[in-house]
């Protein structure tokens, strides 16, 4: 399978992106193949096409499957397996910050508890145990907005994106009016 300039050069761009999003370079471009690609792909065509081996394109699909990003399809008379990208594209971005959010939030949210029912020794514990506070406090907070996020349809979703900039506008004019006092003065 051959692929044209511009579907490679989204391939490789995933494949570079992959690694800052919690998977390697391999795994990021069969994700991103797998999305643009019009019908499903087995493993050989996955292979072929990013020029990577069978083993690596097998082990790319378990991690796929792993952050349920990648479905499973059959062709009949066709024992192979074939697979697509797992939803559209909302779907995959919510997939993803989900998968995320429990590989990395919670765990921290889970240790940040813990070291704050330990009673501080001494003062440097307790200035400490205070800053750890303050992080387990904003990262509470930030679990809540996404779940909230979560929870929306992507129309409503993208609203509310379109509507962030202005937002922005809106607390700047605030502060303007009242001399640059922001809301936590």
């Amino acid at each position: 399978m051959k692929l044209s300039s511009q579907a490679q050069a989204f391939v490789l761009h995933f494949g570079e992106m992959g690694s800052r999003w919690g998977f390697n370079r391999t795994v990021g471009q069969m994700f991103a193949l797998l999305t643009i690609h019009p019908t499903p792909l087995n493993a050989e065509q996955l292979a072929q096409a990013l020029k990577i081996s069978r083993g690596n394109v097998s082990m790319g699909l378990k991690e796929l499957q792993a952050w349920r990003l990648v479905e499973l399809h059959h062709q009949p008379g066709d024992r192979k397996d074939y697979f697509t990208a797992a939803g559209s594209i909302w779907d995959l971005a919510r997939t993803v910050f989900e998968e995320r959010r429990k590989r990395e939030l919670d765990p921290t949210l889970s240790l940040l508890r813990q070291l704050l029912l330990n009673e501080p020794q001494d003062e440097l514990d307790a200035q400490a145990q205070e800053k750890i506070q303050e992080v387990y406090s904003l990262l509470e907070l930030l679990e809540e907005f996404a779940n909230t996020l979560s929870k929306l349809e992507h129309q409503d979703l993208l609203k509310l994106m379109k509507l962030g900039s202005g937002i922005v506008k809106l607390l700047e004019l605030k502060s303007k009016m009242t001399g640059g006092q922001s809301s936590s003065n």
